[in-house]
């Protein structure tokens, strides 16, 4: 594992401008429910950013590489733009695209109602719940600008959540690399019985959940979450 680890991102490290542009479109794809977590693409910047600054052999004299300080920020700004983007939707788009059948089997009315709860108890600071939580982020950005939240404090909050997470894992990763691959090593069999028993009971839940689920009827009420 370490040495695959090594080879392909010690190869993404030269790529300085496919692994921006990488991050900004994985960022945006992941934004609107792509199910990769946001971890995942920040972590795998992180050890691009550790071969960048550790290669396994010295930089070529001139070669172009990437810089720690620029992929943290790209990461940010292709977050916050993502966001953003959602935040734009739901404000022009919302009200009508809520109503759309297709979009209420994409995302469950029950769902946008309930954010819609904690934004008019709560305020702004939901914001940081859904930065942290990817099932209900894409959901709850739509609904910021569909409520007609101001988009400097939904950008404000928003930045605030980011800066907790986004930088900082990249820099933890990119400067501790070496460490977690020791550490992962040690523990991959753990961590690999975990997920095997994360991805059963999984398994397991959504297939009780889909017995206990009623059949839909093609003349269900329709259910708008702005009401």
């Amino acid at each position: 594992m370490e040495e695959f680890i090594q080879q392909t991102f010690g190869t993404l490290s030269y790529q300085p401008w496919a692994v921006y542009g990488a991050i900004c479109g994985f960022m945006l794809l992941s934004a609107f429910g792509l199910p990769l977590p946001e971890e995942v693409i920040l972590i795998s910047a992180g050890f691009v950013g550790h071969m960048a600054l550790f290669p396994a052999i010295p930089h070529p004299p001139g070669a172009s590489v990437v810089n720690v300080h620029v992929l943290a920020s790209v990461a940010l700004l292709a977050v916050l733009g993502s966001d953003f983007l959602i935040y734009a939707l739901g404000k022009h788009f919302g009200p009508s695209l809520f109503r759309q059948r297709w979009f209420q089997r994409v995302v469950s009315p029950d769902r946008l109602v309930k954010v819609r709860g904690w934004m008019q108890k709560y305020g702004y600071w939901p914001v940081i719940v859904f930065r942290f939580t990817p099932g209900v982020r894409f959901p709850g950005h739509l609904m910021c600008g569909a409520m007609g939240l101001s988009p400097w404090k939904f950008l404000a909050v928003d930045l605030v959540a980011a800066l907790l997470s986004v930088p900082t894992q990249i820099y933890f990763v990119s400067y501790y690399g070496r460490e977690i691959l020791h550490y992962f090593k040690t523990a991959k069999l753990f961590l690999l019985g975990a997920f095997v028993v994360g991805l059963i009971i999984f398994f397991v839940r959504k297939w009780q959940a889909k017995r206990r689920k009623p059949p839909e009827s093609p003349e269900a009420p329709f259910i708008d979450p702005l009401a």
